[in-house]
């Protein structure tokens, strides 16, 4: 049997339509907040920088994110291409969420994506800052 991630186009090198094919791909995929779908998209010694922890690898990430979802309830995320160049895509985004007591946020940060030759991601870097909004206040309400 194949394995289901041994490519995942686009591949590198990218040019605008190609990156914002892949930024669009992501969006989907962690708006879907499954850890396993997500997770696949990276390769399996992939490493991450996400705030202020690291993670290395497909299995650290998968848990992370189901972590993260645990915590981050009703989560709804936008991306937006930045800039890409050869095997390399920055974006910029947006998620809100609550927590478990009802506390809305809006999480801003930025992206630096690095991709393998089959189209999986190989390194993330994202920096992350939180807002706490009210309800009232929330734009990614579809």
């Amino acid at each position: 049997m194949t394995d289901p991630a041994a490519v995942r186009p686009p591949v590198p090198p990218f040019t605008e339509e190609s990156a914002r094919a892949k930024v669009q791909a992501a969006e989907d995929a962690w708006n879907s907040r499954d850890p396993e779908r997500v997770a696949l998209a990276y390769t399996e010694n992939s490493f991450w920088r996400n705030r202020d922890r690291f993670l290395n690898g497909r299995d650290e990430i998968r848990e992370f994110l189901a972590e993260k979802w645990e915590r981050e309830l009703d989560y709804r995320l936008r991306k937006e291409l930045w800039a890409y160049t050869g095997n390399r895509i920055s974006v910029r985004f947006e998620y809100e969420w609550h927590d478990a007591a009802g506390q809305w946020w809006r999480s801003h940060g930025n992206e630096q994506w690095e991709f393998a030759g089959n189209g999986l991601m190989r390194r993330r870097e994202a920096s992350i800052n939180d807002i706490a909004i009210t309800p009232e206040d929330r734009r990614l309400t579809w």
